[in-house]
């Protein structure tokens, strides 16, 4: 099996030490200076799951696709680990360069959010895009060094189109070897909304008051925005026809309560550590997007709207 990890951030490399370790073939697009320390230095894992250490010479790296030759028969998976905010530019650079991606990869869109899937498929047919939902935290301490801070999911891959998820059985399998519990999941856009829900609880709210997820859920106030914020999310994602694996707000906050927030308790918001580094932020493609799809249905979302406009505040990164 070969693979392309598209992005070399925290999640790319994080996904990349999981299927070196497995025996898989990896190559890594990265940025200029991340490609420079993974090619002299190797890539080093920590935290959960153990240490890993790879060698420069047991992968490769480029720092675009121009780089990349035609390998052999082609990739069989591109994983796209770019930020939300790179999805166009990222679809019209795989689209460009197909021919040297080969005439049979799939690709795994390992990022937040909802609606990448879609821009896809000018380029590529549905039976080859599909999705990974990721609930596991990724720290980048230096551009070669990932650290895996906390777990609270299985990864899950599948098609929000209905093609099969067996087609992906070989990298499930392959992930899951390596120690980083990996399944296959026929609906996992259920799995998507149950991120898009958790994310756009915790993550903006996180950065506005600096807190971790443990503190937001520990605390009455932070519950009972938390809550609003899930109840106008799950009138949005029923009027607009998509649904998640509980049927009401309440039984998902039982288990947003009960087990996703304590497994990720120390975590804190990426966009809270976007802000503090001056780093683009993902707003758009989370609380953006509830946006987007409220004001398409004519449905109210006070609370996710006044949060959206408060981390749009206290944005400052140049981009």
């Amino acid at each position: 099996m070969k693979v392309l990890l598209y992005g070399g951030g925290a999640v790319g490399l994080g996904l990349a030490s999981f299927l070196l370790k497995s025996g898989v073939s990896v190559d890594i697009i990265a940025r200029p200076e991340t490609a420079q320390a993974l090619r002299e230095k190797g890539l080093f894992r920590t935290g959960l799951f153990g240490d890993a250490e790879f060698s420069p010479k047991s992968f490769q790296v480029f720092s675009s696709l121009s780089e990349v030759k035609n390998p052999g028969a082609g990739y069989d998976y591109l994983l796209l680990c770019t930020k939300l905010f790179d999805v166009d530019y990222a679809v019209e650079d795989i689209a460009r360069h197909q021919q040297e991606l080969g005439p049979d990869f799939k690709i795994i869109i390992c990022q937040n959010g909802w609606g990448s899937s879609d821009r896809f498929l000018k380029y590529l047919p549905r039976e080859r895009v599909f999705n990974a939902r990721v609930i596991t935290g990724f720290k980048r301490p230096e551009p070669n060094r990932v650290n895996v801070t906390v777990h609270a999911d299985a990864v899950h891959l599948g098609s929000v189109y209905g093609v099969p998820s067996q087609n992906l059985t070989d990298l499930a399998e392959a992930i899951d070897a390596a120690g980083l519990p990996c399944k296959l999941a026929d609906d996992v856009a259920k799995d998507l909304w149950a991120k898009m829900l958790y994310n756009c609880a915790l993550n903006p709210l996180g950065a506005v008051l600096k807190k971790s997820y443990g503190e937001l859920g520990d605390n009455l106030h932070t519950r009972e925005i938390m809550n609003r914020l899930i109840s106008e999310i799950f009138e949005v994602m029923t009027v607009n026809g998509y649904e998640t694996h509980w049927p009401t707000a309440a039984e998902y906050q039982e288990v947003f309560y009960g087990e996703l927030v304590p497994a990720t308790a120390a975590h804190r918001s990426s966009t809270l550590q976007s802000l503090e580094q001056g780093r683009r932020i993902e707003i758009e493609g989370l609380t953006g997007t509830i946006l987007e799809l409220a004001k398409a249905k004519g449905i109210s979302v006070p609370y996710n709207a006044m949060l959206y406009s408060m981390v749009k505040a206290l944005d400052r990164a140049k981009y």
